[in-house]
């Protein structure tokens, strides 16, 4: 499963969590609002874990651009530093975006 499927699967479990939360709240039912709060709180986390590991992938993205980057500066290969500046960057929006 990817880490983009888990963040929504993670989100919908988290929404749907907050829903029986509520109504179990809206009911005066204790169990049902806390059996919410439990899976809204396993939601996050599912949440967090994809987030935490697209951040991982972007940093890699991003050192590895970096390298190249510099191996292609270093030896006067413009593609090359153009390849390495892309991932580069790739790899900081993918992080930028897992925030």
């Amino acid at each position: 499963m990817s880490n983009e499927s888990k963040r929504s699967e993670g989100a919908a479990e988290k929404l749907g969590g907050k829903i029986k939360g509520t109504i179990g709240k809206l009911i005066d039912n204790e169990q049902m609002e806390a059996e919410g709060k439990v899976k809204e709180m396993k939601g996050e986390a599912k949440e967090e874990s994809a987030k935490s590991a697209e951040r991982a992938k972007g940093k890699v993205e991003e050192v590895t651009g970096a390298i190249k980057n510099r191996i292609g500066h270093a030896i006067d290969n413009e593609q090359m530093q153009a390849e390495g500046k892309l991932k580069e960057v790739t790899g900081e929006a993918r992080q930028r975006a897992n925030r």
